[in-house]
Formats: structure tokens, C-alpha cells, sequence
């Protein structure tokens, strides 16, 4: 069966049509950033003088710690986030009624409810104290790893019957067939989904900001609400500067994904028949 059955190549008018639209939207997008620009620079956004606060050695430690704040969270939630999922998809799988109930209602509550609302009912302290670090790990952890669950689940699922099946074949226990057979290939199959996810992770950090929690945003808003240059509080500099590191972690935290999916591609799996020796082959 061809490609051609489910898609349908475009002819010389479409492909001219698709030609004038790309053309058309990118001269839109260029036109709105010139006029974002221009109306910047027409209320004195650039002028030197505000950019110059950077140079302070007291901004830039504190640029510093907010983006070391952001990544401690982040990894704390992403490695829990993580561990959750594995549990809550093994526990939805499981054979096990009610465990399987259990986990199906915990990923359904948690995926429903908004973060924000997680993140503050565990700061305010509904399962006791907590500080705003613990609150955001916390919440985060839960919540990505409920999404993580059903992504792993969906790659579980992917997995070939008969392979399963080859596995108690052979004698693996059920444990054994999740972890050595099932698990690795729903990784490597949802990679991609999984680092988008991690993505997401790393951006809802900034909702540590409504809980005074130190991160990158909640440092923007103390450094721009805090310096004064010129009578002008440097809200559009500091916001353009956190807004690219933040786009600089991201797009360094896909460019690990695709090198890692890459690398996967690259590595030799499956299983090689042995070469035929001389006996084999008089015989």
C-alpha cells in the first residue's frame, strides 16, 4: 500500500497556494514584530541606560540565583515526576481491580484539577506545612507525573502482543515482563512525548511566583519593581531578559531530546543470527 492512500501529494496549484500563503504569514509576523519594535523604541524602551542595570553585579547574581532556584525545582519535580508515573501506569495496568481503580481516579483527579490550585493548597498547608520550594516540587511532581502516567501507558499499550507473550513464554514473570520488555520500549517509543512534557515542567516553574518562591519570574518582578532608571521602572528589559533564558533552557532541553532520539535511532537492536559453522553446514 502506498503512501499516496492516506496523503495526497499537493499538485502545482496547491503547492503554489501553500508558496503565497507561507509568504503572506511570515510578512505578517515580520510586520507585527516591526511594529512591537517600533512602538518600543518610540516610549524609550531601548534607551541604554535601562538595559545598562544588567551590568550591576548585584542584578546579575540575582538573574543567577532565580535561574539556579528554577532548575533545582525542575529537577527535584522532573526526576519525581518521573518515578510517579512509573508507579501510577504500572498500578493502572495492574490485573488488580482496585488498585487499578486506585490509580485510574488519582490520574483522572489530579489531571483535572489546575495546578495553580495543587501548588497553593499545598503551600497553605492541606497536607501540613510545606515550604514554597516543597509546595512547587510537590505539586509539579504530581501533576506532570499523572500526564507522564498516561503517556507511558499509551507506549505500554503500543508494544506487540506476541512480545509479551514471548516473554511468559519463556518464563518471565509479570514484574519481569514490565520492566525488561514493556518499560523500555514505551520509553524509547514516547521519548519525544516525554521530553515535550518535561518541557512544560520546566515552564510551570515560574508558578512558584504566587508563592513567593525565589524563581526566575518572582526574580523579574523584584528586580523591575525594585530599580528605578531615569524615573522609569525597567519592567519590558527585565521581562525580554528572563523571557530568553527561559527560551534558551527550553529549546536546550529539545535539543537533548532530539540528540538522545537520534542516538536511539543510531543503536543496533535486535537480535543477529549466529554465522553457520563448518559442521553446520555439511551437515
Amino acid at each position: 500500500m502506498s503512501a499516496s492512500v492516506l496523503y495526497d501529494a499537493p499538485g502545482p496549484r496547491a503547492k503554489a497556494r501553500n508558496i503565497v500563503f507561507s509568504i503572506l504569514g511570515t510578512a505578517a509576523v515580520l510586520g507585527l514584530l516591526a511594529v512591537i519594535v517600533m512602538r518600543l523604541a518610540a516610549e524609550g524602551e531601548f534607551n541604554g541606560a535601562l538595559w545598562d542595570i544588567f551590568n550591576y553585579a548585584g542584578i546579575r547574581e540575582n538573574i543567577r540565583d532565580g535561574l539556579l532556584a528554577t532548575l533545582k525545582v525542575f529537577a527535584l519535580a522532573g526526576v519525581l515526576s518521573l518515578v510517579f508515573a512509573v508507579v501510577l501506569c504500572v498500578g493502572r495496568l495492574s490485573e488488580h481491580k482496585a488498585v487499578s481503580w486506585l490509580c485510574t481516579g488519582f490520574i483522572d483527579l489530579f489531571r483535572s484539577i489546575p495546578l495553580l490550585i495543587t501548588i497553593f493548597a499545598l503551600w497553605v498547608g492541606v497536607l501540613g506545612q510545606m515550604t514554597p520550594m516543597w509546595a512547587l516540587v510537590i505539586g509539579l511532581a504530581v501533576y506532570n507525573g499523572c500526564v507522564q502516567a498516561e503517556v507511558l501507558r499509551a507506549g505500554i499499550q503500543a508494544v506487540p502482543v506476541g512480545q509479551r507473550e514471548a516473554a511468559y513464554a519463556i518464563g518471565l514473570t509479570k514484574t519481569q515482563v514490565m520492566v525488561t520488555v514493556l518499560i523500555p520500549q514505551a520509553v524509547r517509543s514516547m521519548l519525544p512525548s516525554i521530553i515535550s512534557q518535561l518541557v512544560v515542567t520546566l515552564k510551570d516553574t515560574s508558578l512558584g511566583f504566587m508563592i513567593l518562591y525565589p524563581e526566575l519570574l518572582q526574580t523579574a518582578r523584584l528586580i523591575s519593581s525594585n530599580t528605578m532608571v531615569e524615573g522609569t521602572y525597567p519592567y519590558v528589559q527585565t521581562t525580554i531578559v528572563i523571557g530568553a533564558i527561559y527560551i534558551a533552557l527550553c529549546l536546550a532541553l529539545s535539543s537533548l531530546a532530539t540528540w538522545i532520539e537520534k542516538r536511539g535511532r543510531r543503536a543496533k537492536t535486535g537480535i543477529t543470527a549466529a554465522p553457520a559453522t563448518a559442521d553446520a553446514t555439511e551437515k
